[in-house]
């Protein structure tokens, strides 16, 4: 698809985007905690959109919040869905009547959403806001695009819509909630909308539904080749962190995104051919050390610590998996961030400790020893110019850095940067 892009003198900030969350007033004191970390008070724009006025103190910390109209008058006939739907598919009409000036996009979340708001921005540059654009992503089950819908951008990873596609969007969309009563979501029946409209979603691999169950490691530690927009789902799936409860996980990453934003998740990988290792790097997250040389085909596979999201099976997910496996000397040795610096205006060091859940077993193997001696491990990195973005898509290289004594025990260093010339990870 040819995207066309406003001028850069006439760059989209944040000023320009209307945030509709969709919430409850039970919901949102425990709910809040997610908003409250991607959102900026006073500068970002946007309500909370709620069932009913709320019967407490509404925290000076959220986004402000309005009370939905009343949905009575529609249908619904979903028997496994629930009637809010109707109400939170109004939202964006909703926010549309406000009236509010210098709207470029209207962006939809709900609220255990949390977006990483400076590559969001990133990602709607790429596309003309002047043109009629529907930007998202799906889930990440098959079963869940099956059931619901392959064509949609899904709510819970959140949405973008361009100020003239809301325009047309809002004059059939209470007509598309009567004619599209029997979907389950509101954001089938936004999406039933856009085909009347014509409009296909656009998508965009940052936007995470996070339709899963389990841990989300494997997926978070095998990125795309994207920015990260946005988490989902975040109560429903094991801590990002061990030892961290879900706010203070996402929270981590996010206050780790916030010294290098286009870098966070990015993936990495390289060899250290003095000991036969292969290093794979999640930038802000996770390295994983395995004392072997893995082809890169592998290395870039999502390791599967999931399952999907509706019946808790090992598969079919849209993008491919490879198996944790019961043998401990096919795993990894695991660091997840410890902490992470910026040591100049264009670089971050960031440190990776091993986690050693208690009376976890350890392969035994001769080749493991050095590995699993191994206590932390530090990322250099320039910061990544968000400007490569515009570029075709590729993996930044890295290289395992030795002192002139060679390898020590304790700690690894890893320097990733841009790819050389005529460079590859291939094992000899």
């Amino acid at each position: 698809m040819t995207t066309t892009t406003a001028p850069d003198g006439d760059k989209t900030d944040l000023s320009h985007l209307l945030f509709g969350i969709g919430g409850t007033a039970n919901s949102w004191p425990d709910r809040r905690h997610y908003s409250e970390i991607w959102w900026t008070p006073g500068v970002s724009r946007g309500y909370v959109w709620l069932d009913e006025k709320p019967n407490y103190t509404w925290p000076s910390t959220s986004p402000a919040y309005k009370v939905s109209g009343d949905t009575a008058r529609f249908k619904y006939s979903c028997w496994y869905g629930s009637r809010s739907a109707v109400r939170i598919a109004r939202i964006v009409k909703e926010s549309f009547e406000l009236g509010l000036g210098n709207v470029r996009w209207f962006v939809m979340g709900d609220d255990d959403t949390v977006f990483f708001t400076e590559n969001l921005l990133e990602v709607l540059r790429k596309y003309d806001h002047n043109q009629m654009y529907y930007v998202g992503g799906n889930s990440e089950s098959v079963e869940q695009d099956v059931i619901h819908s392959y064509t949609m951008a899904y709510g819970g990873g959140g949405f973008a819509i361009s100020y003239p596609l809301a325009k047309e969007l809002v004059r059939i969309l209470d007509g598309c909630i009567d004619r599209y009563d029997e979907l389950y979501g509101s954001d089938q029946k936004v999406q039933g909308c856009m085909s009347e409209i014509g409009i296909p979603v656009t998508r965009e691999l940052g936007f995470h539904q996070t339709d899963i169950r389990g841990s989300p490691y494997g997926l978070l530690a095998a990125h795309p080749i994207a920015p990260l927009v946005s988490l989902h789902h975040l109560d429903y799936v094991d801590p990002i962190f061990p030892d961290l409860n879900p706010v203070e996980s996402v929270k981590k990453l996010h206050d780790a995104y916030k010294l290098d934003t286009s870098r966070a998740l990015q993936h990495s990988f390289c060899y250290d051919l003095t000991r036969n290792w292969s290093v794979s790097v999640s930038w802000g997250y996770t390295v994983q050390l395995y004392p072997s040389l893995l082809n890169a085909k592998t290395l870039e596979t999502a390791v599967q610590t999931f399952q999907t999201w509706r019946s808790w099976s090992v598969e079919p997910f849209t993008f491919n998996t490879r198996p944790l496996g019961d043998d401990l000397c096919t795993r990894p040795v695991v660091y997840f961030l410890d902490r992470v610096e910026l040591v100049a205006p264009s670089r971050t060091v960031s440190t990776y400790r091993r986690v050693k859940a208690e009376n976890e077993k350890e392969c035994e193997a001769e080749e493991y020893k050095a590995a699993l001696a191994v206590e932390y491990i530090d990322v250099s990195a320039s910061t990544f110019n968000p400007k490569m973005w515009k570029k075709a898509p590729r993996r930044q290289c890295c290289e395992v850095i030795n002192g002139v004594d060679g390898p020590t025990s304790e700690f690894v260093r890893v320097k990733i940067r841009g790819c050389n010339g005529w460079e590859s990870v291939t094992p000899p």
